[in-house]
């Protein structure tokens, strides 16, 4: 009411003065005060909206990465519009039989973001690395080879779908969340800190390195996972292997050796002091998280480390019930983590 008042009052001593330019100026002064003070924290976030590209193994196998995601979005007031149209980006194996083959699904799955006029988002860290280099590399064909970029599109009209334009961005939920929502603004939305949590990120490798650009951190020393555990009040806790492979791209033909890389990350977290991992991939979830058991017999040792999803973790922050997150679906028991957080300090 304070605040109303003084710009009321300044608004009326303008107007009787005529002096719409000391008005102005003044407001422009008020609004950068106030946000050095922190005021603007209590005024509403602006709307965000993107086109919701949930992939394949959030819709199957880790139905609770699709059920947390959606959960999350309603909680920060973002708008999801699903494209429920959208393909599987083939998780890197269509290129392996044709580079024109993984760049026509994936143009095609872009194409739909861009009918909508917005950004594809993913919470899978194996599609923002494969539709996101699908995406550069097709911006540059816009330039360099264009006639390659042509018989991408002539592909997709003859099956009636609409062009590539390279008009949108394919963006991770959680750059979305740092970049876009802000961890200020997420912080300012918090009601049950994960205090005393100590969180281990696995950020994986198709996260990072797949693309030859990508924002917010550092391809071989992220922070952007880290700096998210503080801002919902949990401790970060760094160890070797967190932005290395899962293990999961061997698994079809290497399994021992892809249980081996799997469990060298847990136990390097588990040394380290970690209550759970928090991964943005759900392959990298399928790896450490339902083949953990297979992984215990591989490396002969037991292991019981917690694998959350991100959104899991931030909406927990949030308040949310973690029923209502799917954490009774993991199969390594999360009741440590929950028991944790629901116990009075």
């Amino acid at each position: 009411m304070e605040v109303v008042a003084f710009v009321s009052d300044l608004e009326r001593n303008s107007k009787k003065n005529g002096d719409w330019a000391n008005f102005i100026g003044m407001m422009e002064r008020f609004l950068l005060i106030r946000s050095a003070v922190g005021l603007v924290g209590s005024m509403p976030h602006p709307a965000l909206k993107y086109a919701y590209y949930p992939g394949c193994v959030a819709q199957g196998a880790c139905r609770e990465l699709h059920q947390s995601t959606q959960i999350l979005a309603q909680a920060l007031g973002i708008e999801l519009i699903e494209l429920k149209k959208a393909s599987c980006c083939g998780s890197g194996t269509f290129k392996e039989d044709s580079q024109l083959l993984e760049d026509t699904v994936n143009a095609r799955n872009i194409a739909l973001a861009e009918q909508l006029q917005l950004p594809l988002l993913t919470h899978c860290s194996t599609c923002q690395g494969v539709i996101g280099h699908v995406d550069e590399r097709l911006k540059q064909a816009q330039q360099n080879n264009p006639a390659y970029l042509t018989q991408v599109n002539e592909l997709l009209c003859q099956e009636g779908c609409a062009p590539y334009q390279g008009s949108t961005e394919v963006k991770h939920l959680l750059w979305a969340i740092v970049g876009d929502y802000g961890l200020a603004d997420l912080q300012a939305k918090v009601t049950r800190r994960l205090s005393g949590l100590k969180c281990a990120a696995f950020y994986g490798c198709y996260l990072l390195r797949a693309q030859d650009h990508i924002p917010f951190d550092d391809p071989f020393n992220p922070q952007s996972m880290e700096n998210v555990f503080q801002a919902v009040g949990a401790t970060p806790i760094y160890y070797r292997g967190r932005a290395q492979c899962c293990g999961w791209p061997l698994s079809s033909y290497a399994t021992d050796q892809a249980f081996q890389m799997a469990g060298m990350h847990i136990q390097a977290a588990i040394a380290a002091g970690a209550d759970c991992i928090v991964t943005p991939c759900p392959l990298c979830h399928l790896n450490l998280d339902s083949r953990q058991p297979e992984v215990e017999k591989a490396i002969g040792q037991k292991l019981g480390l917690p694998i959350l999803h991100l959104p899991q973790l931030i909406a927990l922050a949030l308040g949310i019930d973690p029923a209502a997150l799917g954490l009774q679906r993991h199969i390594v028991s999360t009741r440590s983590v929950v028991d944790k957080l629901m116990t009075p300090a």
